[in-house]
């Protein structure tokens, strides 16, 4: 893979550009960002596997990426409140372009193509507002900003494209300021949503829920084919609270449904990512070392494992892969295959397998 690197650095500097896709990249079926053993941080493809397709060095603690759905292109987020995102080509290991959050502005760690990856969004913190914002990127020009609009609500973290063109954004409610770090600013007062939004900046629909639930914040979302979206969310009250923490929302039909809070007291008041996968929903709890899969006729706990710091999870066919801090890769499919990686594994693994 270095050699084959090496060539297509080498047509390139040539003015011989080639039409690359992820087959050049390795052909990864997902991405992570990592730390080494040497404490340095870096952007991972990997295959079914667990096999490492490529490795790119990025100057910060990555959180997750967004994979371009036709070029070997990952646009890699510093983790919140970061003001970074790089555009990174997968196939030569080159970084195309560095992104920087507008003034007053910061990510939050999350993005999406759209159009047909012709369009980059990033969540985005407009913190002396106090508003959330989701920023507006041509992938065609260079990434050059071309404008922003609104998350509707605070907090913005995650987002995921919808079968009809809408953005499913996940408000988490809570206010920051680079001022105070991650210092959550609003407690008494959080009101998290999840939003639909269309790119001409429309807000068609709302779901919050019930006023009990207020400090859930929505963090992570996942979407499958019938638009059923999956909400992983983090409890901002007492550790001992037993309170739902995963939630599914019919785009369609206008259904929520509520995992049982007693089945989910395992994941200590923290959901830290969800997929989707036939008719299930997995969630993971780095801070509870579990991972949970429910079943989403009738939200029952199908199955469970723990692992410590485990956090990664994405859909394979009808089952699942998780990743950990540990640096272990897990394929839970067919016939569960581990592999033990030196690298610790970040808190996300985006899926390529379509």
């Amino acid at each position: 893979m270095p050699a084959r690197r090496s060539f297509l650095v080498g047509l390139l500097s040539a003015g011989l550009a080639p039409r690359l896709s992820w087959a050049d990249a390795g052909s990864p079926a997902f991405l992570s960002a990592a730390r080494t053993p040497a404490g340095r941080y870096v952007l991972c493809g990997l295959s079914e596997a667990g096999s490492i397709s490529f490795q790119i060095p990025i100057p910060d603690r990555g959180h997750a990426a967004a994979a371009h759905p036709t070029k070997p292109q990952a646009v890699a987020f510093a983790r919140r409140p970061g003001t970074f995102a790089l555009v990174v080509n997968c196939a030569t290991g080159e970084v195309d372009q560095r992104l920087y959050a507008p003034e007053g502005r910061h990510f939050y760690g999350h993005g999406a193509f759209a159009e047909g990856g012709d369009i980059l969004l990033t969540t985005e913190n407009d913190y002396e507002a106090g508003r959330g914002m989701l920023g507006l990127w041509d992938a065609r020009n260079g990434y050059a900003r071309m404008g922003e609009i609104t998350s509707g609500g605070v907090g913005p973290h995650d987002m995921k494209l919808m079968s009809d063109g809408r953005l499913a954004v996940a408000n988490g409610g809570i206010e920051t300021h680079p001022e105070t770090g991650r210092t959550k600013l609003n407690l008494a007062t959080m009101q998290p949503n999840l939003s639909y939004v269309s790119l001409d900046g429309v807000v068609s629909e709302v779901v919050e829920l019930n006023p009990a639930l207020r400090r859930n914040s929505i963090r992570h979302l996942a979407v499958d084919g019938r638009d059923r979206v999956g909400m992983a969310m983090q409890w901002q009250g007492d550790v001992a609270d037993s309170v739902p923490l995963v939630a599914v929302h019919d785009a369609r039909t206008g259904k929520l449904m509520l995992g049982a809070a007693q089945d989910q007291r395992s994941l200590l008041g923290y959901a830290g990512s969800i997929a989707m996968a036939g008719e299930t929903v997995a969630v993971t709890s780095p801070k509870g070392g579990i991972a949970q899969t429910y079943s989403l006729e009738d939200f029952g706990l199908l199955n469970q494992v723990e692992r410590p710091d485990i956090c990664g999870v994405a859909a394979i066919g009808a089952e699942y892969v998780t990743t950990t801090g540990s640096g272990l890769f897990e394929n839970h499919s067919g016939r569960p295959k581990r592999t033990q990686t030196r690298l610790n594994w970040d808190n996300h693994l985006v899926s390529l397998v379509s």
